[in-house]
């Protein structure tokens, strides 16, 4: 079944035209990466992918339905985990994954798992400000795990992850794809790449 379809996706900035005529699919449980040089333009593709940004042309499908960024459906379907995530600060992490969880219903059964899972159970109380780069960008996955998804869209996930945490993460991406899930994600690291890619973008 085709998860995620983007045909004929144009972006550009004045005369810069980050790419054009862009045409790809990612069936649910695959793994499509988006590669390219620095400055290609992998997180304005993720962008235009989840709405965050807005091609000049072309369009975005999923599961056969266009997406729209406004679209309460396509909300509830897509988790994603871009370099500018927002967390409510005035929040704990535990009280931010809670929300998240109850917002997309499945209550605060998985937060428990995904903060020890994460390794963020000892930072549960504190405030995101307050963590470390490394723990921001386990919050910002954690925050995709705790609710439902069919889609995942993630830039550059391993960043800020050491050796055990890139483990984990191809580990996690395995049983997303064994869940059907379709994961479209931007990424430097050659062995998360090669051990996860069944559809590769080559932009830039």
């Amino acid at each position: 079944m085709v998860g995620l379809s983007a045909q004929g996706l144009r972006r550009a900035f004045g005369n810069l035209v980050v790419f054009d005529d862009l045409s790809f699919t990612v069936e649910g449980g695959q793994v499509g990466v988006v590669l390219g040089p620095n400055g290609s333009g992998k997180t304005t593709l993720l962008r235009c992918v989840v709405g965050a940004d807005r091609p000049d042309a072309g369009s975005v499908s999923a599961f056969g339905r266009r997406l729209y960024e406004t679209d309460a459906w396509a909300r509830s379907i897509m988790a994603a985990a871009l370099d500018d995530i927002d967390f409510f600060p005035d929040l704990s992490v535990v009280e931010h994954l809670t929300l998240l969880a109850y917002a997309h219903g499945t209550g605060g059964d998985p937060v428990d798992e995904v903060l020890a899972e994460l390794g963020l159970d000892r930072a549960r109380d504190q405030l995101p400000v307050t963590l470390s780069s490394g723990q921001r960008r386990r919050l910002a996955l954690a925050s995709c795990l705790v609710r439902p998804r069919r889609i995942l869209v993630l830039d550059e996930p391993e960043q800020r992850l050491d050796v055990d945490g890139r483990a984990w993460l191809t580990a996690r991406l395995q049983r997303e794809k064994s869940a059907g899930t379709a994961v479209l994600m931007a990424s430097h690291d050659a062995a998360l790449v090669e051990a996860l890619a069944d559809v590769r973008i080559e932009i830039g």
